[in-house]
């Protein structure tokens, strides 16, 4: 049996347009599977992680807080990873994510999260002072040496010491002289004469008074 070569080119360009269409497919399923906007919102700061884009078209990413912008409009490629700091706040906020994709809206992104109050960190307990119980035993501090004070009595070796015998000096004059001395046998000459002139007088007188009667 002979088939017709006008089957085979039907049959090849079917096979041809198959082939085609699965690669688009594919190609089409690719960014769309890729596409991977993950973001985190705190108390403080917003981090973004954009990735897996497609980098031949022009992405832009925005982000708002309460209306405001907390992130201008930014133009990226394949991806972007970002941390901000919000602002600080005493009520929650509403932060809004805006991500337009350059190859079609159904990969762009509108999603809010709240960005709650932080807590502040409770202050540390004052520690209650303990109550210093005395010691046992005082400490006495060591006393200043007073200066001396005069005693009123004198002391033991004044009083028992008698004040030493002024000796005469060399050039003093000479102090009377007592006792012997050179006049003493002349003195003791005339005593002894006086007393044999009076035994004399007395003898005469009594050989007169014998010779009367």
């Amino acid at each position: 049996m002979t088939i017709p070569r006008r089957s085979w080119r039907a049959a090849g360009t079917l096979a041809a347009a198959a082939v085609v269409g699965l690669t688009g497919a594919v190609l089409t399923a690719g960014p769309a599977a890729a596409h991977t906007p993950t973001w985190d919102v705190t108390c403080t700061e917003v981090s973004l992680h954009l990735t897996a884009y497609n980098a031949d078209v022009t992405n832009q990413v925005t982000v708002t807080v309460d209306g405001k912008d907390l992130l201008p409009t930014e133009t990226f490629g394949r991806g972007i990873d970002k941390t901000i700091t919000l602002p600080e706040h005493d009520k929650a906020l509403t932060v809004r994510l805006v991500v337009k994709a350059g190859d079609g809206d159904k990969y762009s992104r509108d999603e809010s999260k709240q960005a709650p109050v932080c807590q502040e960190t409770p202050p540390k307990p004052t520690p209650t002072p303990s109550e210093t119980k005395p010691s046992e035993t005082p400490t006495t501090a060591t006393p200043t040496p007073a200066s001396p004070t005069p005693t009123d009595t004198p002391s033991e070796s004044a009083s028992s010491s008698a004040p030493a015998a002024a000796t005469p000096s060399p050039s003093s004059p000479d102090l009377a002289e007592t006792g012997s001395s050179s006049a003493t046998p002349i003195i003791g000459g005339a005593a002894v004469a006086v007393l044999l002139a009076g035994g004399g007088i007395m003898w005469s007188v009594r050989k007169r008074r014998t010779a009367q009667h």
